[in-house]
């Protein structure tokens, strides 16, 4: 545990008296719950294991998939919920009951009514940023992902140092949206668009310190929106506040829950329910060796250190029914640096002049793919007999001259000696070398680096699809043609750096119906307990449906949460 930064958060609820009306576990799409649940009259209390509040959606992108809403028709995007339910009723395919689904559409709009009238958010259409499967029935290349525009954070106030700091910090202010990296990772390629973005944002981002402004953008702008709502709305919150059990009545109704909140032992009294919001078990490794593979890397989650699995073991204790939990968001990453995190990688694998090859040298998947499928396609290979047992993204001096690389290698920086030193980078002036330095069949290696290049030369990979869908090539490069995902590597140096399986979290927990009630193996509601976002089983089974799904379906079952136990 981390020292608490301070100030302390002020509370209204004390110690000795620790009554409300619905107690939230969790402060990140938690936070959707406790002001839905304010404005429907409820008393409320968030508690975060954490000293920081924002869990893992302040270390997010802070993409939201918010089909047919009306941050769609207001920008044109011709989104019905008819043709969003047909997409995912293809793509979830049975992998989750189809009321979760429908309730997610049907209550979009509320919850996205409720983010414009109790924070300072303001929403936009990515447009163009694909769903995953576009070509799937229903599905759009268009997309339907929204962002939230950069926040001035200073909103905050004194508790601005209470933000979850994000997965990528930059020395240099430059509040940079999903929509707007597109275009940053081209500037090298597209100047005229990726160039005036860079002037927009370093202005935005530095001359707003002048003004005294510190604008974030992404997962850090939506949870500094939702904090600053909630505490707009006088909601406490408890930080450095774990959950220890859930407390019943005699008929089985969860009444509350035991706490620890700094070392001291709290029964906290919840009159309408308790709403489960603590992330999934990214850090149980216990968990995730049993449920998912044994082969995954110690703590290589992109999820907040903190989500070890706690709301739903303690669910478990009460009779709750568990689902898809060898599921997870699964994200391909750079190898860590030996004490350090894995690196995020977002459009690297799907930019030409660059492919990625397993420990035979071989080629196993179509690198653009979205990054949950990405990682499916590596477990199917463990759980057939022939694992993937190591990665390697390769490219050449043209690719590392063109593009951003890991988030903050800029087009021509030099690879770090440290990425050498550690044996997670390779460089090489052929391609019979670097196959070696990575220890693959040299023979192998040159013979795939052959036939994608002439796959290349044609335009299509005839092998695994790259560039076939609108997915692959919103990150692919425009100026590259016939295929923006495609281009053969002819010239040296050659590079190879080693991947990683790594996630922005998992998705399989608790059971939990189109209510966000929690249900027991018998499909009975253990009444006033309900599970959103990764404490929930995932509402769209085994399938990520476009960007922001995660925290989309987190905010409006937080909703539905509220709303439910209001009434209850």
């Amino acid at each position: 545990m981390t020292t608490a930064p301070h100030p302390a958060i002020p509370s209204s609820v004390t110690v000795e008296d620790s009554t409300v009306d619905l107690l939230v576990v969790g402060s990140g799409t938690g936070m959707a719950a406790a002001l839905a649940a304010h404005e429907q009259g409820l008393s409320v209390l968030i508690v975060e294991k954490s000293d920081y509040v924002g869990g893992s959606t302040a270390r997010s992108g802070g993409a939201l998939w918010f089909p047919a809403s009306r941050v769609l028709e207001e920008s044109g995007g011709g989104d019905t919920a008819q043709r969003a339910q047909t997409y995912l009723d293809a793509v979830v395919d049975g992998t989750a009951p189809a009321q979760r689904s429908a309730a997610f559409l049907a209550h979009v709009d509320a919850t996205v009514e409720l983010l414009r009238r109790t924070t300072r958010m303001r929403l936009f259409w990515a447009r163009d940023y694909s769903d995953y499967h576009p070509e799937a029935p229903g599905g759009s290349a268009a997309g339907r992902t929204c962002e939230c525009r950069p926040l001035d954070t200073a909103l905050l106030g004194e508790y601005r140092s209470r933000l979850r700091p994000g997965v990528m910090e930059v020395k240099i202010p430059m509040p940079t949206t999903g929509a707007d990296y597109r275009w940053l990772n081209l500037m090298s390629r597209v100047p005229r668009k990726g160039l005036p973005l860079v002037v927009k944002r370093l202005g935005q981002g530095v001359g707003g310190l002048l003004l005294g402004r510190r604008y974030a953008a992404g997962g850090q702008a939506l949870a500094a929106g939702l904090f600053a709502g909630v505490l707009e709305a006088g909601i406490p919150i408890w930080t450095a506040t774990s959950l220890r059990r859930l407390t019943t009545d005699d008929d089985g109704r969860v009444t509350g829950a035991v706490l620890d909140h700094r070392g001291h032992t709290i029964t906290a009294v919840a009159r309408r329910g308790v709403v489960l919001a603590a992330g999934g078990f990214d850090h149980s490794m216990d968990m995730r060796w049993k449920f998912q593979s044994e082969s995954l890397g110690e703590h290589a989650s992109l999820g907040a250190e903190t989500n070890t699995g706690d709301a739903i073991r303690v669910g478990q204790d009460v009779g709750a029914a568990i689902v898809l939990m060898d599921q997870s968001w699964w994200f391909p990453a750079v190898a860590a640096l030996p004490g350090g995190a894995p690196k995020v990688m977002l459009a690297e694998r799907s930019l030409p002049g660059s492919l990625i090859v397993d420990q035979t040298g071989s080629r196993f998947v179509n690198e653009a793919t979205d990054y949950m499928s990405f990682g499916q396609r590596v477990l199917e290979r463990e759980r057939a007999g022939n694992p993937v047992e190591s990665m390697w993204i390769v490219f050449d001096q043209k690719y590392r001259n063109s593009y951003v690389f890991a988030a903050d290698l800029y087009p021509r920086m030099a690879i770090p000696a440290a990425w050498y030193d550690a044996g997670i980078a390779h460089r090489a002036g052929n391609l019979a070398d670097l196959g070696r330095k990575i220890g693959v069949s040299e023979s192998q290696f040159v013979a795939t680096m052959q036939r994608f290049n002439e796959m290349a030369y044609a335009g299509q990979d005839s092998d695994f699809g790259r560039g076939r869908s609108a997915y692959d090539r919103y990150y692919g490069d425009l100026t590259v043609t016939p295929n923006p995902n495609l281009r053969a590597l002819v010239r040296g140096p050659y590079y190879a750096v080693k991947m990683v399986l790594s996630d922005l979290g998992t998705c399989g927990g608790l059971r939990a119906d189109e209510r966000a009630r929690v249900l027991r193996e018998d499909g009975t509601a253990i009444d006033g307990l309900y599970a959103i976002g990764n404490t929930a089983a995932n509402a769209f089974g085994a399938t990520y449906p476009g960007a922001g799904a995660t925290i989309a379906q987190g905010l409006v079952y937080g909703y539905i949460a509220a709303h439910d136990a209001a009434a209850g």
